[in-house]
């Protein structure tokens, strides 16, 4: 292992600490930019409490509603033109994944003269690194991405059908308020897509990082049996806050970077499922648990002795030995069957899609992220055909 590793981000994590959001604020700035989504956080009650603790801090704020559940590049830029007019100089996410990354892109957008989407990269030949952002604070309403505690940020161009990403030191919010209370209205589904979510984070580098992280290893180990423990507690019962508030912890502990570092980890299952819900606007989730399964089937006969790892230290299962492939492949199973209960999809089929764009999506993802040979990195790296081939098993 070789690596370096800083997370700034200030977490203040418990039921009822939304009361302290405006005392949060006010060390940053006096007028908020209020990022939310499509009106769940209205209805649930949750905006009520963050503009009654603005207030209570003497914070002025302005609105952002409506970011998309696979949030555009047009939000962005509307949020920032907001920001200008305003003249709001702190902002606050306030939602699920979705609208922390369009507020951490806005936060530098706002900054910025040009285009908001020269920040993302898309293949382009120079990709713009902004310098200056305005501080950004994430009150997390889903346990799903973890987008309150990480630097990166994931958005569509809906013109291009094109949907990446950005990731630099400069969009760590400043503070994470993480109050499980908020999340208790999240419906059945949203939910299970959460937990699906953020077992793919980690899945991610356990399986495609290099060998010899004991410590990465049992850390996911433990976000994954916590994911499945409590995930399905809180599906049965949204107000049980003691499973809302495990799943919400593990979410952020899937992507603060923890398990990350050191393991040099590709992400193709996130690749190719970015490219196929720029195409189908489908949630982010499901299309995560269609992708996995299959990638993991594909990638388990090249990367043998990690999966059998998986299926012994998740499932209990008992390996031959470390090129068990059987065993390997029971551990998917288990898992695909686990991603069923919870009624996560497991087939293109059930959301309608078909294989005519199959090659597209491949050839597309390539164009994001590639390793200089044409291939997408990730252990093992994926070819078009790879891709195409791991997309036919998921149909």
């Amino acid at each position: 292992m070789n690596f370096e590793f800083q997370n700034p981000t200030h977490i203040i994590f418990g039921a009822g600490n939304i009361a302290r959001l405006g005392e949060v604020v006010s060390e940053y700035g006096k007028k908020a930019l209020v990022v939310t989504g499509g009106g769940s956080v209205k209805r649930s009650g949750a905006f009520d409490k963050v503009v009654e603790s603005l207030k209570a801090a003497g914070i002025e704020f302005a609105e952002c509603s409506g970011v998309e559940p696979n949030p555009r590049i047009t939000s962005v830029a509307r949020g920032a033109e907001i920001v200008r007019a305003e003249g709001c100089d702190v902002i606050v996410a306030l939602g699920g994944g979705s609208v922390m990354d369009a507020s951490k892109v806005i936060s530098a957008a706002a900054l910025y003269d040009g285009d908001p989407w020269d920040m993302i990269l898309h293949g382009q030949e120079n990709v713009y690194v902004p310098t200056e952002a305005l501080p950004v604070i994430t009150v997390p309403t889903l346990a799903a991405t973890g987008s309150e505690t990480n630097c990166g940020a994931v958005i569509t161009n809906e013109e291009t059908t094109v949907k990446s990403f950005i990731q630099i030191p400069l969009l760590y919010p400043k503070v994470a308020v993480m109050d499980p209370e908020l999340t208790v209205s999240v419906p059945k589904d949203q939910t299970a897509y959460g937990v699906c979510d953020l077992i793919t984070h980690v899945t991610e580098s356990y399986l495609n990082g290099v060998d010899n992280t004991p410590i990465q290893d049992r850390l996911v180990e433990g976000v994954i049996l916590t994911a499945m423990e409590w995930g399905p507690k809180a599906i049965a019962d949204g107000s049980d806050v003691e499973a809302r508030a495990q799943i919400q912890w593990a979410a952020a502990v899937a992507l603060i970077g923890w398990a990350q570092i050191g393991t040099n980890a590709g992400y193709p299952v996130h690749m190719m499922e970015h490219t196929v819900s720029a195409y189908h606007d489908i949630t982010h989730a499901a299309g995560l648990s269609i992708i996995n399964p299959a990638w993991m089937r594909f990638a388990a006969k090249s990367n043998t002795a990690k999966f059998v790892q998986f299926a012994e230290r998740i499932f209990g299962l008992k390996a031959k030995g470390a090129d068990d492939l059987d065993c390997a492949l029971e551990g998917i199973d288990r898992f695909e069957e686990f991603l069923r209960s919870i009624d996560c999809p497991t087939r293109f089929s059930e959301l309608g899609i078909n294989d005519e764009l199959f090659e597209t999506y491949a050839k597309d993802t390539l164009k994001i992220v590639n390793d200089g040979n044409g291939n997408l990195p990730g252990r093992p790296v994926l070819s078009v055909d790879d891709m195409v081939a791991i997309f036919k098993a998921a149909l």
